[in-house]
């Protein structure tokens, strides 16, 4: 059954089954058709977000196992709700003690059944996995050693026995395991198995193996045949070795029934391949969208002015947007993932001595082209047939023209022919090909997401999941294109505005959007809470972030802004970073967090703010109504049918608790409402028409018609378009028949034909209209 709506729970062991279950009423209340939970598998104790599995076969004890599972779905139920659940099937929880299939791999090598589950590279490691787990050198850690109880124990942590060696002393014992213990560091470059992009705590699964994919969803397959179950979200499918064929697979084995939306991220005009059997995304492409809408064009490239002015950053360090993110990926490619190139090297050093055409390519030359051509993928992750469309030939001259010998740029084509499948396809073939996808979707989420996002910031709203910061404005033609595409291919797709990955809440994006219309309004306040903070910034970036974070968030303590931009400014990796932190700067970041941006001085933004709350609320309530009414299944994020503001996890996974309505919520109400008494309208056979207004300020209404029987109408820019004297002169032409506002029921008030955008948006900055059958001949009502 395909949700018309969904409601993120992020269900964790202070928010379990049975609180959720207790939500339900209100839930239900709200007008959703299904909830869509975290993961719910067996996972490591204690974990707030249940993306480290431990145990397939298992529901979670922490939260209630599959009894309460069960239960809450039969709440649901009974309340006319169904459940979506959130899949992870390309890593575990690289943590023994807990992960059984680790445990025994580790006891017993190769050899062990359980040896095909994860992506490991005996041969690089000698024969051994490396455990990157010790807080130093193993000279350093093997006082706080010990064999008990038929384990090895280092703290907290247990490792598996090979057996017969129980009996060694320590340093012989070590070294007759099939694993070996590392300094953490090690990791970055001598890690030999698959992880979840840098996370070594996270290893690769194997699911493209039958036997793997068997074991490894016996028990979601119960849950969707039982009925438990009637929506799956895909996490990270590019890390997978065959996202296609996996997804083949889960839906034979759901048998087709089960709506299933992947978390894949599109870059630019990038298209979800059509052969996918999905829904479509999880909608971070939405995101980008709607989100575009409320930035202003020409004020956005103010701001980046200003910002390159008063942040004074390099070019090439935030400065201007393509420089840093190709420098990003530089420093990721050669630093965070050092060990997945030289898989690759080793590799393709392989299949060229194999080949007497290919030999006498020096393992440099090809580590160098390796890194050339992944920092060239502009997307995430080159897909099949258009693989050749992404690893361009273009690419390959910009790789061949960084090596000095035009011959050992051969090592480029080479590498370039290995990534398209062009050289064979042998075992060490496939492996090539399959890991420079998987290593090309890591680069891309650590280089952008996970440090270009945090150096260039001249509008920090911009900077978000499938966003794009150096054009972050969207058009009303551009966005009005995307939703017919997507009611014509992908109607069940899922959109999403805020999750718990998003750095920051809608609502705190849609109060830094307002800043794209004043740019020269926020360079007035920055030199004003200069003049009033005690403690300088410890550089020009952190100051604009800061102050941007506390206008964006509003008033908040030390703690939790200070929690934020540590984690951008070590995200940054400019001046401190998470594994080489700096802790003087650090201080000088907390020190300034809360003498400036949660000290006195916020005063002075939150008188901005107030004068800005106007166009605040324009934004948020445009934004949430178009999400709710365009194209797609909108998926609801806890606690944002209400003014909602959070910043980056954890700050966005605090367990859920019921907060009071607000006007935000009755908006919400009102189109789920709908959505649930008129699915025909908003589902697979419903229809998106653009409606355009006409008049001087004609730029500034956004409006569309769903099947001829919803309209949404939303304000957008609306400093500017109070700046430019208002609605005066300009008007809507509605389709045929009479329409009310959904939004205001007591109103007796309709409209039809061209009506005055001035009247029609005389109460709120925006309007869902429903069209009145009784009003036309031949209506059944």
């Amino acid at each position: 059954m395909t949700p018309n709506s969904t409601y993120r729970l992020q269900i964790q062991p202070d928010f379990p089954f049975p609180a959720a279950g207790e939500a339900v009423p209100y839930l239900a209340s709200l007008g959703v058709s299904h909830l869509h939970l975290s993961p719910v598998l067996e996972a490591v104790p204690g974990s707030t977000h249940g993306y480290d599995v431990t145990d397939h076969s298992r529901v979670r004890e922490e939260l209630g196992g599959e009894e309460g599972l069960r239960a809450l779905a039969r709440t649901a139920r009974a309340h006319g709700l169904g459940l979506v659940v959130d899949l992870v099937p390309n890593h575990m929880a690289a943590a023994p003690r807990h992960n059984r299939a680790l445990w025994e791999v580790l006891r017993e090598g190769p050899a062990s059944p359980y040896a095909r589950w994860f992506d490991i590279d005996w041969t690089a490691g000698g024969g051994k996995v490396l455990l990157p787990v010790l807080g130093g050198r193993i000279g350093d850690e093997l006082a706080r050693m010990r064999v008990e109880d038929g384990a090895l124990h280092y703290g907290e942590q247990r490792f598996p026995l090979r057996p017969g060696t129980e009996g060694l002393a320590l340093p012989e014992l070590l070294d007759a395991q099939w694993y070996r213990l590392g300094w953490w560091r090690l990791a970055r470059t001598e890690l030999n198995y698959r992880r979840f992009f840098t996370i070594s705590d996270l290893i690769g699964v194997r699911v493209e193996d039958p036997d793997v994919f068997a074991a490894t969803h016996a028990k979601i397959l119960e849950l969707v045949r039982d009925g438990v179950v009637e929506g799956l979200r895909i996490d990270h499918p590019d890390g997978l070795a065959d996202p296609e064929g996996y997804l083949r697979e889960l839906a034979e084995a759901t048998g087709g029934a089960c709506w299933t939306v992947v978390e894949k991220i599109l870059t630019g005009d990038e298209r979800l391949p059509a052969s996918w059997p999905v829904a479509g995304t999880t909608g971070y492409d939405a995101l980008y969208r709607v989100d575009g809408l409320f930035i202003d064009p020409a004020g956005a490239a103010e701001m980046a002015d200003l910002y390159r002015r008063c942040a004074n950053p390099a070019g090439d360090r935030g400065g201007h947007w393509e420089p840093t993110a190709r420098r990003a990926a530089y420093k990721v490619v050669t630093h965070a993932l050092a060990a997945e190139v030289a898989f690759l090297t080793r590799t393709a050093g392989r299949i060229c001595a194999a080949d007497p055409a290919l030999r006498d390519h020096a393992p440099w030359a090809l580590r160098a082209a390796v890194r050339e051509l992944l920092i060239r993928v502009p997307v995430y992750r080159p897909y099949g047939t258009g693989a050749e469309d992404v690893l361009t030939a273009g690419a390959a001259r910009e790789a061949r023209e960084t090596f000095t010998v035009p011959e050992e740029a051969d090592a480029v084509d080479v590498v370039r022919d290995l990534a398209l499948g062009r050289l064979g396809d042998g075992p060490d073939h496939r492996a090539f090909r399959i890991r420079f996808a998987q290593t090309s979707s890591a680069l891309r989420a650590k280089s952008v997401e996970d440090t270009a996002f945090y150096r260039y910031t001249p509008l920090v709203s911009a900077n978000e999941v499938g966003g794009e910061p150096g054009r972050p404005a969207v058009g009303p033609d551009d966005f009005h294109a995307y939703c017919a595409r997507l009611a014509r291919d992908w109607p069940a797709t899922g959109t999403v505005l805020s999750t718990h990955d998003t750095k920051r809440s809608a609502d705190v994006r849609a109060r830094i959007a307002v800043l794209s219309e004043c740019p020269q309004r926020w360079a007035k306040l920055l030199d004003d809470v200069a003049g009033r903070t005690a403690v300088p910034a410890p550089d020009g970036q952190l100051a604009w972030v800061g102050w941007q974070t506390a206008f964006g968030l509003g008033p908040a303590g030390p703690e939790r802004l200070g929690q934020a931009l540590l984690k951008s400014v070590r995200e940054a990796g400019l001046h401190t970073g998470w594994t080489e932190p700096d802790p003087a700067y650090e201080q000088a970041v907390a020190d300034f967090t809360a003498a400036g941006p949660a000290g006195p001085p916020q005063y002075t933004v939150d008188l901005l703010a107030r004068e800005l709350d106007p166009c605040v609320r324009a934004n948020v309530l445009g934004a949430a109504l178009v999400h709710l009414t365009m194209p797609g299944v909108p998926d609801v994020y806890q606690g944002s049918e209400r003014e909602y503001r959070a910043l980056v996890d954890p700050d966005n996974r605090d367990p859920f608790r019921e907060g009071p309505p607000d006007e935000k919520t009755a908006l919400t109400r009102a189109a789920l409402g709908l959505r649930r008494r008129l699915p025909e309208v908003f589902g697979a056979a419903g229809t998106y028409e653009p409606l355009a207004a006409s008049g001087p300020a004609a730029g500034h209404c956004v409006a569309f018609c769903r099947s001829g029987r919803v309209v949404t109408a939303v304000t957008r820019l609306s400093l500017r378009l109070a700046e430019g004297g208002g609605w005066a002169g300009t008007t809507l032409r509605l389709p045929p028949g009479r329409w009310h506002d959904a939004l205001d029921a007591s109103s007796g008030t309709g409209f039809s034909g061209t009506v005055e955008l001035e009247e029609l948006f005389a109460e709120r900055p925006v309007a869902l209209l429903t069209r009145d059958q009784q009003a036309e001949p031949g209506s059944a009502g």
